[in-house]
């Protein structure tokens, strides 16, 4: 009986390595369903990502491939590409994206599973149980800096407790910490509007309707301890013009926000982002 799998990987380009990886999927007994690569000239680096059949175990393909993973000094996953990945939604006072991310799970358009739900208000906690979701509130009451470090402790609890893969910052205004940054590398997604640098501080949409901007957008970018400056997964745009009211910015924006976060989350849980340092490789 065949399951469908998922390798992505990169490492110093050079001929040879499609043959090589191709080789050993076929010696698996591998069927390639899709196949993506690109090669990165800035860096001499080439990305991969191939999702194929086989009848082998998970376990023994990745024991076998892991030597020519050395030899080619490659960065590398290979995944059950029917497993889902388990994500932690944090949020804050602004449900937009969490309910649109609730909505496409439960519907089936979105593939992964939210295992917890942790907010910093209570607001939300009646949207996660009509979901049967459990929720967590971990107040910021006065926010110093031992509250801050014991609020995130209990983060890392909810995470290693459900065994999380993701963590989405579902518009959770709160900075995280350079530590927890540094533990969740590569494996927690944030959005903002797209105005930064630009218009900074509150009510972003208003400044920007006073400078009579005609684009507005959104950003799903990596987390790292330089805020919103992690690397970026995805980016939407709408036109707008004078007509338009800066409250009507705001709704416009916040569902720019809603698709392009929704796209980030899908993408990262069908492994289909590889870091390029700064710069990611998205295979769509």
């Amino acid at each position: 009986m065949t399951q469908r799998f998922i390798l992505k990987l990169s490492c110093p380009d050079r001929a040879g390595i499609v043959h090589a990886v191709t080789g050993f999927l076929l010696e698996q007994g591998g069927n390639i369903l899709t196949s993506a690569q690109h090669g990165d000239p800035d860096h001499s680096r080439f990305f991969m990502r191939i999702e194929f059949e086989s009848g082998a175990a998970l376990a023994a393909m990745r024991e076998g491939f892991a030597p020519l993973a050395a030899q080619l000094q490659m960065d590398w996953e290979l995944v059950d590409g029917a497993a889902k990945t388990r994500v932690l939604l944090l949020v804050s006072k602004l449900g937009h994206c969490l309910n649109d991310l609730l909505f496409r799970v439960q519907t089936g358009h979105l593939p992964i599973e939210i295992p917890a739900i942790v907010s910093n208000h209570r607001d939300f906690y009646q949207l996660a149980a009509s979901h049967n979701i459990p929720f967590h509130h971990f107040p910021l009451l006065a926010a110093t800096a031992e509250q801050k470090a014991a609020q995130e402790k209990k983060i890392i609890e909810v995470i290693e407790e459900n065994r999380i893969e993701l963590v989405v910052l579902a518009r959770y205004m709160q900075i995280l910490s350079p530590e927890l940054c540094r533990y969740l590398s590569g494996r927690a997604i944030n959005i903002h509007h797209s105005f930064l640098p630009s218009f900074k501080g509150a009510k972003p949409y208003h400044q920007a309707y006073e400078r009579g901007v005609k684009l507005i957008g959104a950003t799903a970018h990596y987390v790292t301890s330089d805020l919103d400056e992690g690397p970026i997964i995805e980016q939407e745009v709408a036109r707008i013009d004078h007509s338009l009211p800066p409250e009507q910015l705001v709704s416009i924006g916040r569902d720019v926000e809603c698709v392009t976060l929704a796209r980030a989350i899908q993408w990262h849980a069908e492994h289909r982002v590889l870091m390029n340092g700064k710069r990611t490789v998205v295979f769509r």
